[in-house]
This record gives structure tokens, C-alpha cells and sequence, in this order.
């Protein structure tokens, strides 16, 4: 497993081809089917797309693109005196407790649950080839309190999912992500799609032009 800063594994090329953002439809779902594979995974990122289970009747593999799509500008992260305090109560660490955080996240008890067995099959793979990390937050008891993980490429961290088993764990770990991210010099952070919970934090919506001409600039090599 690669660190943080570690340069991730060659993934090869996808056997899948994506169509170009001209034929893509108004709404936020590009296309069907594919795989789960890194390096059809990565590919999509690179343009803008990410994985999720829609039920269609029946569940089925979607590529997404939200428009418009949530960010979290670095800069703009709200810091509140309050989340603060609830940070001196916890321990944050990178890239030690992968699979933990992700179980956590798709626990079926979680209204809305989309990550399968597949999806945790296969990010947990991009964390071993050092493409997915996780950011966790521990109380003083060494119990998981919260956490997050997703997925970077260059100057994009593309967040996936999060949760908390104890108040203001989650944003704590969001808060630590933030500062990672300015620390290593990297200049996108994707939340997908907006939440009362994201916009009190500092999210914010862009048109998804836009939005790839951010991840454009992200993703250079």
C-alpha cells in the first residue's frame, strides 16, 4: 500500500470508452454498465465520472456526473470555534484503518446504502495500489469515532463517503482532509452532491463545466 504522497500503481488502460461530455444528457446520470476494475475506475475520475448503484428496477452500475456538482473549496472551509473544541477530543490518522471506514460507511442500516460488496471489493483494491485513502478519527479511548475515505489523483481528492459514531467525528475528519490537501498542494476537493451537513462546512454548487475545467487543471499530470 502506497502513502498519501506515495505515487500510486499504474492501473492500464480501461477496456470500457466513455462518451464525450458532448453527448452527455442534461441530467446526472451519463451511462450504464462497465466495471468496477482500477482502471476503468480511475478513467472515469479522470473525466468527471464516478461509480454508483441505481435501482433500475433492479440495481444496476451508473456512471455520474451531477449538474450542477458540489465542491468544497479549500480556502472556504468553515471552522467554527465549537468543531474546534470537538477536534482537541480526537486523533486523526491516513491510510491506517481502510477497511474499517469504508465497512462503516456501507453499513445497510444507513438510509440510502449503495456500497456493496463490490464497491468495498474494489476501492478497497485502488487503496492497496495507493489511489483510495481514508482519513480516521479516533476518541481518546482508541475507539473509531469517524472517518472518510475517497479517492486522489494528482491535485484531486474525489470523497466518496463518511460517517460518525460519535458527535462532530465526521467533520473532524473532513476539517483534517481539508488541511492534508492544502499541505500537499492540491486544489480539488469533490463532494459530489450537496447536503445541508457539506454546505454548513463550506460547499458550495458549480455548473458541471465548470467543474471539469477544475478537475482538468486537478488531474495534469
Amino acid at each position: 500500500m502506497a502513502g498519501w504522497n506515495a505515487s500510486p500503481a499504474p492501473v492500464g488502460s480501461t477496456p470500457y470508452v466513455f462518451p464525450p461530455v458532448e453527448e452527455w444528457p442534461d441530467g446526472d446520470a451519463i451511462v450504464m454498465g462497465g466495471a468496477l476494475d482500477p482502471a476503468t475506475v480511475i478513467a472515469a475520475y479522470r473525466r468527471g465520472l464516478f461509480p454508483m448503484i441505481a435501482d433500475a428496477p433492479r440495481p444496476v452500475l451508473v456512471w455520474w456526473s451531477p449538474e450542477p456538482r458540489a465542491i468544497l473549496p479549500l480556502d472556504g472551509f468553515r471552522l467554527t470555534r465549537s468543531l474546534e473544541r470537538s477536534a482537541r477530543r480526537f486523533e486523526v490518522r491516513v491510510d491506517t484503518s481502510f477497511g474499517d471506514v469504508i465497512a462503516r460507511c456501507a453499513d445497510p442500516a444507513r438510509p440510502r446504502g449503495w456500497i456493496t460488496p463490490e464497491f468495498i471489493h474494489a476501492y478497497t483494491t485502488l487503496h492497496e495500489l495507493g489511489w483510495a485513502h481514508s482519513v480516521e478519527v479516533f476518541d481518546r479511548q482508541g475507539a473509531l469515532a469517524g472517518g472518510l475515505y475517497g479517492v486522489r489523483i494528482a491535485r484531486l481528492f474525489a470523497g466518496e463517503s463518511m460517517f460518525h459514531a460519535q458527535r462532530d467525528a465526521s467533520k473532524v475528519a473532513l476539517m483534517a482532509l481539508v488541511g492534508l490537501m492544502r499541505d500537499s498542494g492540491m486544489t480539488l476537493l469533490d463532494v459530489q452532491w450537496t447536503s445541508s451537513h457539506l454546505e454548513s462546512l463550506g460547499a458550495v454548487q458549480v455548473p458541471r463545466r465548470r467543474y471539469l475545467q477544475l478537475l482538468a487543471e486537478a488531474v495534469r499530470r
